[in-house]
C-alpha cells in the first residue's frame, strides 16, 4: 500500500518551516539554517538549470580586430577591441581596454600576444620583445613577463607569439587588469606590431 502525505508546509516545533510550497516553488530550510547532505548520499543536478550554484562567472574572451603598433623602448597597452563573449560586463572593449572582475575571489587570466616586425627591412636589427599583465596600472608579477630576445640579425620574416596563464587571486573588488606589450627594436618607433589572432581572457574559479 502506497501512502500520501499532501501539505504546503512542514514546521518543526517552534513553528519555523522546513519544507514549504507556494506557486510552484519548494523551499528547503529557513534563515539561518544549515542543509546538510549526508556522507554517502549524491546530490544530483545533472541537466538541470539552476541558479545561486557555482559558476565559472565572470568571464570573458577578447580580441584584436586589427595589427596594433608598438611604441620602441616603452610599454603599450593591447587594444582587445572584439568581444567573444563577456559574462558579466566585466571587460571595456572600446576605451579602456581593462578586465574588472567586480568581486573578489580566484581567476584564471590568460593571454596570447603574436608579435611581428611590420616590414623584411626592419627585421634586419636585433629586438627584445615583451608581454605583460598589469593590475591597477602597474607590472604585475602575477604571470611573470614573457621575453623573446634575437640577438643575430637576418632579413627573414619573423613572428613570434607569447602565450601565458595562470591563477590571480583577487582580493579587491576594484582591481582591474590589462595586458601591455614592449619591443625594444633598435629601428625606432612603430618597427613592431601586435599581430590580429592575439587574445585576453579570464574566468572565476569555483571555489
Amino acid at each position: 500500500m502506497t501512502s500520501i502525505l499532501k501539505a504546503d508546509n512542514i514546521q518543526d516545533a517552534d513553528g519555523n518551516n522546513i519544507i514549504n510550497e507556494s506557486s510552484n516553488t519548494i523551499t528547503i530550510g529557513a534563515s539561518g539554517d544549515t542543509i546538510s547532505i549526508p556522507s554517502g548520499a549524491t546530490f544530483n543536478i545533472n541537466g538541470t538549470a539552476g541558479t545561486g550554484i557555482g559558476t565559472n562567472t565572470p568571464a570573458f574572451h577578447a580580441t584584436n580586430s586589427a595589427t596594433q603598433d608598438l611604441t620602441s623602448g616603452s610599454y603599450t597597452k593591447v587594444a582587445f577591441n572584439t568581444e567573444t563573449y563577456d559574462d558579466g560586463g566585466v571587460y571595456d572593449h572600446s576605451s579602456n581596454y581593462r578586465f574588472t572582475p567586480g568581486q573578489t575571489g580566484r581567476f584564471f587570466i590568460y593571454y596570447r600576444l603574436g608579435l611581428i616586425t611590420s616590414s623584411a627591412a626592419e627585421n634586419k636589427y636585433p629586438y627584445i620583445q615583451y608581454g605583460r599583465l598589469y593590475q591597477d596600472g602597474s607590472q604585475s608579477d602575477a604571470l611573470g613577463e614573457l621575453i623573446i630576445k634575437r640577438e643575430t640579425s637576418n632579413y627573414n620574416f619573423q613572428e613570434v607569439y607569447l602565450h601565458a596563464g595562470g591563477v590571480v587571486n583577487v582580493t579587491s573588488a576594484s582591481t582591474y587588469f590589462e595586458l601591455y606589450a614592449l619591443s625594444t627594436n633598435a629601428a625606432g618607433a612603430g618597427d613592431t606590431d601586435v599581430n590580429t589572432g592575439s587574445y585576453f581572457g579570464a574566468f572565476k574559479l569555483i571555489q
